[in-house]
């Protein structure tokens, strides 16, 4: 099993929206990079749910249901790709990016490098980490 973290602004999508809906598409990502993630992503997969911009916290936890197809949101032909996800659920204790930032042991993390990144690799040490933080054990 592989470990991820994806972001979403609340206002557009947030934590609430999906645990109500259950098994949602993770669409509209507009980054190489970030594409190239998705694209890694295999059913079994977990990921922290990110708010960004408003919150900055992890606050959730889902489960990769569907691996790469073409985004449904992009144009026909297009090279973006989206996976589903499931709502596993939330953190106990949601972690906010200053207690990662704060925290040696995850300077190496993409969030801290590469904050612009929407959907980014998260190793296994850092995800038990990130889950002890956030009352959850890995």
């Amino acid at each position: 099993m592989a470990y991820w973290l994806v972001k979403s602004e609340p206002d557009a999508f947030s934590w609430d929206q999906q645990v109500a809906n259950g098994i949602e598409p993770w669409t509209g990502v507009r980054n190489h990079v970030a594409k190239a993630n998705l694209a890694a992503m295999r059913i079994g997969d977990r990921a922290f749910f990110y708010h960004s911009n408003t919150g900055r916290e992890i606050v959730g936890i889902v489960e990769v249901v569907r691996e790469a197809y073409p985004d449904p949101t992009a144009g026909p032909g297009s090279p973006w790709v989206a996976v589903n996800v499931k709502a596993v659920g939330p953190l106990p204790k949601p972690v906010p990016l200053a207690a990662i930032k704060a925290e040696p042991r995850l300077a190496g993390l993409a969030l801290v490098r590469q904050p612009r990144l929407s959907v980014m690799p998260v190793s296994e040490a850092e995800w038990r980490l990130l889950c002890a933080m956030g009352g959850l054990a890995a």
